[in-house]
């Protein structure tokens, strides 16, 4: 297997392609539009669901499981909703070889088959809130789509939360989307803005939606999660209500949120490079990988003895590695394969680092700081601790730079030809906004640059960029994925 990847200056759709497959971290599937999330990539995966399930969990939710098929009926009861789901949607008309009496979609989102179900369940505020999380798997018929990015069928996570007041459902979303911004931020190294959509792009169905939005490497936005505050229309659409404290009959209010396996491709754009993936240590695989180096079979007992006491006291201090002692591949060739799938940092170990009491380490992330050179020499007994430390400084390291590279790639417009100017250059832009959802249309169909998101600090007031009003409000455009 070539290890090399097509440089992001040239091609980068190409690089992004090449680091997915040759990181292993993702395969094409038989069906258009659907992948193989290989081990690698799922292990990614499972500590992303790892850390945002202890959230949930601490913050009082609690798991369930929701079926995949939705009668068309449910569907059709939100209209604004499956108006908005249905060009993506996956109809089952035939089942067991007989045509069915009513079409069936495939889950594109769970909002009318939870309902249905809260129908059931809610009848007083004493059986509110309701709290519950679903991890599943989704299907949209995408027309175009990339590997983790958009897919035809996707796992993630909904949250689907039922409340006795409106000001219950806009706490539980904004609650979310800060856990949502820690996960990004604190897991990911991968710096957001938070925020609220605007009417053109928020959820069918939602009566706010709220967002983080990450700057990938070519300067493009990632929406990496959203967080819906629903009001009472799903509650409307299934006729679901509550007795309050006051006695009265009233609809119950609503959210629903969600992260996918679209956070791993914003990894990769995050903190990728010319020589493959890079990952933060908190959501890495293995943060470590040990590569031994032997021309004789007296060496290699020697260094297997020397790495069993070193990994002893690396999985005493709860750090994730790999001893890669095949011998079907050269050391050097490994050296090249971590370092395409981003290991945090690299151990070597040949006969005279036994001698010496040592390890070589490399550490995989981009630095600045000119005192680390390429390779670091440690005594074998400081290895557990330098380890454990270099892990958070390199977590640390990465959510800096990707964070100056957003202020770096983040402009003002004071106009509209400004703005044509900046956005053709890619990145963030600025502006204060005063228009509506069709100057919202036009500017994204004459720039392909859309209202990402409305900051929720606003404190400045100026001049339209492109109505010329004033106002009070900040709206940042880029294009995205």
């Amino acid at each position: 297997m070539s290890i090399s990847v097509t440089k992001r200056s040239e091609d980068y759709a190409k690089w992004y392609t090449d680091v997915v497959l040759k990181a292993e971290m993702a395969d094409y599937g038989p069906v258009k539009g659907t992948m193989v999330i290989r081990p690698y990539g799922y292990a990614i995966w499972e500590n992303i669901q790892s850390i945002a399930d202890r959230m949930f969990k601490e913050t009082g939710h609690v798991n369930a499981y929701f079926p995949m098929f939705i009668p068309e009926s449910y569907m059709k009861r939100e209209a604004e909703h499956v108006e908005g789901f249905a060009p993506e949607c996956a109809i089952v008309t035939i089942g067991g070889g007989k045509p069915l009496e009513e079409p069936l979609y495939v889950r594109p989102t769970s909002e009318t088959i939870i309902w249905a179900s809260y129908k059931k369940w809610i009848r007083s505020y004493r059986d509110l809130p309701i709290l519950i999380n679903q991890w599943a798997n989704i299907v949209r018929w995408e027309m175009r789509t990339r590997l983790f990015l958009r897919t035809t069928e996707f796992l993630w996570q909904e949250g689907h939360t039922a409340h006795a007041t409106p000001e219950e459902a806009e706490e539980e979303a904004r609650r979310i989307l800060e856990i949502y911004r820690q996960i990004a931020e604190d897991y990911l190294a991968m710096p957001v803005l938070v925020g609220r959509k605007t009417e053109a792009q928020k959820f069918a169905g939602a009566v706010h939606t709220y967002a983080i939005e990450a700057m990938m490497g070519d300067k493009k936005a990632l929406q990496a999660g959203t967080s819906h505050n629903l009001g009472q229309n799903f509650a409307k659409a299934f006729d679901v209500t509550f007795l309050n404290k006051s006695n009265q009959l009233e609809y119950v209010y609503a959210t629903s949120w969600g992260i996918s396996t679209r956070l791993i491709g914003g990894l990769i754009m995050t903190h990728g490079d010319d020589k493959g993936l890079i990952l933060p240590p908190r959501v890495a695989p293995y943060q470590v990988v040990i590569v031994p180096i032997w021309k004789s079979e007296e060496e290699k007992c020697a260094i297997n003895e020397f790495v069993a006491n070193l990994t002893t006291r690396l999985k005493a201090e709860q750090i994730r590695f790999r001893y890669d002692n095949s011998e079907q591949e050269t050391p050097g060739w490994k050296f090249n394969y971590y370092e395409m799938k981003g290991v945090p940092i690299r151990l070597e170990v040949g006969p005279k680092d036994v001698a010496k009491n040592q390890v070589v380490l490399v550490r995989r992330d981009p630095t600045d700081i000119e005192s680390i050179g390429p390779k670091q020499h440690i005594p074998v007994d400081n290895a557990p601790t330098v380890i454990k430390n270099l892990l958070e400084e390199i977590q640390t390291n990465l959510f800096k730079r990707a964070q100056a590279f957003r202020e770096n790639n983040t402009f003002q417009a004071e106009n509209y030809d400004q703005f044509k100017e900046l956005i053709e250059a890619g990145g963030f832009i600025r502006v204060f906004w005063a228009g509506n959802s069709a100057d919202e249309a036009r500017i994204q169909e004459e720039t392909k640059a859309t209202i990402r998101v409305i900051p929720f600090e606003q404190k400045e007031k100026g001049t339209c960029f492109y109505t010329g009003k004033t106002t009070d409000r900040i709206v940042i455009f880029a294009r995205a994925y």
